[in-house]
């Protein structure tokens, strides 16, 4: 009897270990039934979205004014070559680091959340980079700001240029005439599109647009905006005005920290005589920060400017209104932007960010 018992503990100790081979089998099947759907479904995504066409921009050499050009994307691109830092920086936060095999313009200040990433990424120069060198890296995307595409030694080369050797070519919306900080979010919903990671764009657009309502909020109370000018200046001893009157984006986002500028109409090349600089007398007058660049620091220009007996008699001398920017976030045409005007908002009006 205890045989038997045994016996038929046995079968059914073997029934279930039957059991349990099927439902595992099963649940392979199962899992790899779900793997090969979802490869069929990026395919299949992929096959749908491509080819996209994306409204973008064309130089002509020597400079002028954007005109429009569209891109046609095969695929998403997957070796981009960025012309700045900052434009490398973006596509860090849109997850694209991988694709990333050249980067110009090494310089200004590092955003921080992706240095590490950013420090794994291939340099090319630290100054701007020239055709050539762009194309030693064998790109399918030269991509960045619109005033570096050009054949000059200084350019990643012309966009029609690029495009006639088959390389697509992104020129940023924050970069072209008549661009606000508004265009950085139609930039990274434009790359969202191209690189099939909108989810990330939206985020990350969601992230700059809450930090620009945290500053408009915080300095709500200011009812009244300021007049600037802004010093481009690198030589404690030689005072440089300049009215960066075509510079719409630069402009846009001083307007973010209730900054006006002064000479934003002026005509001609900007240059601005220090007489008329004294004559306006500005509220306020903004310096570019060096120190990223290992040029001279902002501390000594400041000194220079407030000891300097032809500007004396101005109130941003007298009330000590004299601010350091760092340059790319004034004219780097990028999404830190936001960073710098952050910083000067908090230095400007430190009270109201308590």
């Amino acid at each position: 009897m205890e045989y038997k018992k045994g016996g038929r503990l046995i079968v059914k100790k073997n029934r279930l270990l039957v059991l349990v081979i099927i439902a595992m089998l099963s649940l392979t099947a199962c899992g790899n039934e779900s793997k090969s759907d979802t490869s069929e479904t990026k395919t299949t995504k992929a096959n749908q979205h491509y080819p996209l066409t994306i409204e973008n921009y064309t130089i002509a050499e020597g400079g002028g004014t954007a005109e429009k050009k569209e891109q046609v994307f095969a695929k998403a691109p997957e070796r981009i070559v960025a012309n700045t830092r900052p434009a490398a920086e973006l596509l860090l936060h849109l997850g694209l680091g991988d694709r990333i095999v050249g980067v110009g313009g090494n310089f200004g200040a590092p955003d921080k959340s992706v240095e590490k990433e950013y420090s794994k990424l291939h340099i090319l120069s630290d100054d701007y980079i020239g055709k050539e060198v762009a194309l030693g890296e064998n790109p399918d995307l030269v991509y960045g700001r619109g005033g570096l595409f050009d054949n000059a030694d200084w350019g990643v080369g012309t966009v029609d240029t690029l495009n006639d050797m088959g390389i697509n070519t992104y020129v940023l919306e924050s970069s072209v005439t008549g661009a606000t900080y508004d265009s950085i979010y139609k930039d990274i919903e434009n790359l969202g599109e191209i690189f099939q990671v909108q989810d990330k764009a939206k985020s990350f657009i969601k992230e700059l647009k809450d930090k620009e309502e945290a500053i408009r909020s915080n300095l709500d109370s200011i009812k009244e905006e300021k007049t600037f000018a802004y010093l481009h200046m690198s030589d404690p001893n030689e005072v440089g005005a300049w009215a960066a009157n075509g510079e719409n984006f630069f402009n846009d986002a001083m307007n973010m920290v209730k900054l006006d500028n002064a000479f934003k109409n002026e005509k001609g090349d900007g240059q601005i005589s220090i007489e008329r600089l004294v004559d306006t007398d500005p509220d306020v007058l903004i310096i570019p920060d060096w120190s990223t660049t290992g040029g001279v620091d902002a501390k000594t220009l400041k000194e220079a400017l407030y000891k300097n007996p032809k500007l004396s008699s101005m109130k941003a001398i007298k009330n000590k209104q004299i601010y350091a920017v760092d340059y790319n976030y004034m004219f780097g045409y990028g999404y830190n932007t936001i960073d710098g005007m952050e910083k000067l908002a908090k230095e400007m009006y430190p009270d109201l960010f308590k």
